[in-house]
């Protein structure tokens, strides 16, 4: 009985490895192409926030594929920038023109909507 058991034993490990190894013509487990970033970011427009949440980074066999994390992360680092350096253009010009203002009211600035008249106290 023992014999007959290790007999069933090798012939059912043999089929298995038969079956993987692929002892046929066609192959049992095809080989898988690698996950690609399917949809990066767009290179036509500015980055916004959809597209960001939209991102889904391929995952490889450690984790993460690091050259298209990179150019991600490169990418939404050189649109970060350009849009500090713009904001602080935009500020830069804004304080200038704010300087060289001569007289009427601050728009920028609460309850200057309208002018005072002179038999009104301040801070009404």
């Amino acid at each position: 009985m023992f014999w007959f058991l290790l007999l069933a034993m090798v012939v059912v490990v043999a089929a298995v490895t038969l079956a993987v190894v692929g002892g046929g013509r066609s192959a049992v487990l095809q080989d898988v192409a690698p996950e690609q970033l399917t949809d990066p970011l767009p290179a036509s427009r500015p980055v916004g926030r959809a597209d960001v949440e939209a991102l889904r980074l391929p995952v490889g066999l450690r984790g993460y594929r690091m050259p298209e994390v990179d150019d991600a992360l490169a990418r939404l680092g050189a649109e970060l920038a350009e849009r500090d350096a713009r904001i602080a253009e935009l500020e830069s010009a804004l304080a200038g023109a704010q300087a060289t203002r001569t007289g009427g009211p601050d728009l920028f600035k609460e309850g200057h909507d309208q002018p005072r008249r002179d038999d009104e106290e301040p801070g009404r």
